[in-house]
């Protein structure tokens, strides 16, 4: 039996319904359906088994990162990167460990890796009861530390892939110390991602090493010096990020991120930006004259209503918010954006 997405299944749909109303409680039972649909149709292409046992374990690592992580949606939390092999007698371990600290006084939560270093020194800061670790099973250096030996908010990730989505996936906020290969990897990935809207804004700290740390500022004028000057990138994706030496400073740059912006969404065509304090019409219309370069011709920005499809968040409907004909192309210039909502 040709399996299809549509309902044209007849009592292969039925099979499915029935099986969903029988074990109760589902919610969104049509993405439910199609994620069904999607195994008995694999298993129908003749793949290899280690293709099927790759699919297996994505859905098994991904659902049980939806249900580690869904009790505390409402809370912020700070993604934090950084080396494995940070020794705890090193001035960047304590003002990492600082760092933590100040990021769960804030309330904030904190997610790292799970492992030493960088990672372990997070976790003693915010401590055990506001941190997460999305660990990975490596044949060295990863194993969890202290502070999330049996911490219901430990995960361990086969695949590397899974991982960096939980990472992403439910950060308000990404710090990054220096580190190797890892912390480089996720330092750009996180950049593609906002450069390219793949991931909805959030502020992005490089935290240098104070008084004479040179790991960030010599990556910052690799950028400027190779990328921009070959026409790679834009002098605009400069504010995707910033590069702090203190800890009180990286807490502040997010802090102040949401100061008054809330969160953002995309509704057919538009982006509706969401503010926890109003914005009066003036500063709205110096927010359309200075950043037309990032509307679709005739744009504008404007006070809105929530709309309709933005029932399904009822915790966001009292909140005041924006409408921004946004162009869908200057992501760079959206952040800078919301630097400038929060500026008023």
């Amino acid at each position: 039996m040709e399996l299809h997405f549509p309902r044209t299944n007849g009592p292969a749909d039925d099979a499915i319904d029935g099986l969903i109303e029988l074990v109760g409680g589902v919610e969104q039972p049509d993405l439910v359906r199609e994620m069904i649909l999607a195994a008995l149709k694999a298993g129908q292409e003749k793949n290899d088994r280690a293709h099927m046992k790759l699919m297996n374990t994505t859905m098994k690592e991904m659902r049980f990162t939806g249900k580690m992580f869904s009790p505390y949606r409402n809370i912020r939390k700070v993604t934090v990167f950084g080396s494995a092999r940070t020794e705890p007698d090193e001035p960047i371990y304590d003002m990492c460990r600082r760092f933590g600290e100040k990021l769960a006084q804030e309330g904030y939560m904190v997610i790292t890796g799970g492992g030493g270093g960088i990672m372990q020194a997070a976790n003693e800061g915010a401590g055990p009861e506001h941190s997460f670790g999305v660990n990975i099973q490596l044949p060295f250096e990863q194993k969890p530390n202290p502070v999330l030996i049996g911490n219901p908010r430990l995960i361990t990730y086969k695949y590397f892939f899974n991982r960096k989505v939980a990472f992403l996936k439910e950060a308000d906020a990404v710090a990054l110390f220096p580190g190797g290969f890892g912390t480089l990897d996720e330092a750009m990935e996180t950049l593609t991602l906002l450069q390219t809207g793949k991931h909805l804004p959030l502020p992005l700290v490089l935290i240098e090493e104070p008084g004479n740390g040179t790991y960030w500022n010599r990556w910052h004028k690799f950028l400027k010096e190779e990328l921009l000057e070959e026409g790679y990138i834009n002098d605009t994706d400069f504010h995707l990020y910033d590069i702090v030496d203190s800890a009180d400073e990286a807490v502040e740059k997010i802090k102040q991120f949401y100061k008054r912006y809330h969160s953002v969404r995309y509704i057919r065509g538009k982006l509706v930006i969401r503010l926890t304090s109003e914005l009066d019409d003036a500063s709205i219309e110096d927010l359309s004259h200075n950043f037309a370069d990032m509307l679709f011709p005739g744009g504008k920005i404007c006070a809105c209503l929530p709309l309709p499809e933005e029932e399904d968040e009822p915790d966001t409907l009292n909140l005041p918010r924006l409408i921004v004909d946004f162009n869908l192309m200057d992501f760079a210039r959206l952040r800078a954006l919301i630097a400038a909502i929060n500026s008023y």
